[in-house]
């Protein structure tokens, strides 16, 4: 009950979106129950996790928690739209093969709603289950071609939809449904033949921008917040004679820098932290045409540079600290 309470919080916008992910997900959950559970468990994450960041760079507290129950959202919701989206590459692998099935069942001389659910196998996944729920509601005496469209309430696809279309429209017209299915099975594998080829083209640039955002950077921003650390200890410690410099006319001045290395250091952090996310939008774009797919190299890209830019710097410390005592 507190769950759906703190559920109506949420803009009407943002929770219809979240009821429909959840359905596309096949989440089988109340979804106010999930949605309040969010924003209560966000909450308290962001507030328990809130005081250490804040006082180690000396933010504001109110800052920290926001920023925090932000991102806890954003990994919830990009979690959900990666599984509505898994869901849906699953069905349009198999389809064709499913169609195809449906076409053979057709020509046996079964009707189409017969042909239809001795189409789902269960090698089929998610559109075996999709299938058994439309068998479902035509036995509840909800006409085929109305049971075939609702299905595409519950898988965010473009090809399902348009697919099911097509054969509502053939149902409808009474035409040869198995030509028409043995069709677009073709064209559908024909499709996927071409998205393959494509993801072979580009597999070259994928790889340059994960090892120039994984690799790359944090190697150059390793050995620049080193040298920073170094050339501020140096100068530091350079004191001009007072005779010299009164005597000097030139126009040299030796200053401690005002720029730590502490803050050096967090730059780099965030400047890494900032090319893993944008990178990984980047190869989901390049490689599957949409920048969310590729938010599941993120954990990746984010522990490779960080880890190897602490590395480097570790390394490059040992090596300056044995060669030259710096």
């Amino acid at each position: 009950m507190v769950y759906r309470v703190l559920a109506r919080f949420y803009p009407k916008h943002l929770r219809k979106t979240y009821i429909d992910l959840l359905r596309y997900s096949n989440i089988k959950v109340n979804p106010d129950r999930f949605i309040g559970f969010m924003l209560f468990f966000g909450l308290g994450l962001a507030i328990s996790l809130s005081f250490y960041p804040a006082s180690l760079f000396n933010l504001p507290l109110i800052l920290v928690m926001f920023g925090l129950f932000i991102i806890f959202e954003v990994i919830i919701y990009m979690w959900l739209v990666l599984k509505a989206d898994a869901k849906s590459r699953f069905i349009e692998d198999v389809l064709p093969d499913g169609l195809q099935l449906m076409s053979s069942n057709l020509r046996a001389g079964m009707t189409v709603d017969r042909a239809l659910l001795l189409s789902a196998r269960d090698e089929f996944g998610p559109l075996q289950e999709e299938i058994s729920f439309v068998g479902k509601e035509i036995s509840t005496g909800m006409e085929i071609d109305k049971a075939l469209l609702s299905m595409t309430k519950r898988v965010r696809s473009d090809k399902l939809d348009k697919t099911i279309n097509l054969i509502a429209s053939g149902i409808k017209s009474g035409g040869k449904l198995a030509d028409l299915l043995d069709q677009t099975a073709k064209n559908l594998r024909s499709q996927q033949i071409v998205e393959e080829k494509v993801r072979s083209n580009v597999l070259m640039y994928v790889i340059f921008i994960f090892v120039a955002v994984g690799v790359g950077a944090p190697m150059l921003f390793g050995l620049s917040t080193y040298l920073v650390q170094i050339l501020t200890t140096t100068l530091a410690s350079v004191q001009i004679p007072t005779e010299v410099s009164a005597t000097s006319t030139l126009p040299l001045v030796f200053q401690g820098a005002t720029i730590t290395p502490e803050f050096v250091t967090i730059m780099a952090v965030i400047s890494l932290i900032m090319s893993s996310i944008l990178g990984s939008l980047v190869i989901g774009l390049i490689a599957k045409g949409k920048e969310r797919y590729g938010f599941k190299y993120l954990p990746y890209l984010l522990i490779l540079s960080i880890v190897l830019f602490l590395l480097v710097r570790k390394l490059v410390a040992q090596v300056l600290t044995g060669l030259f005592g710096v």
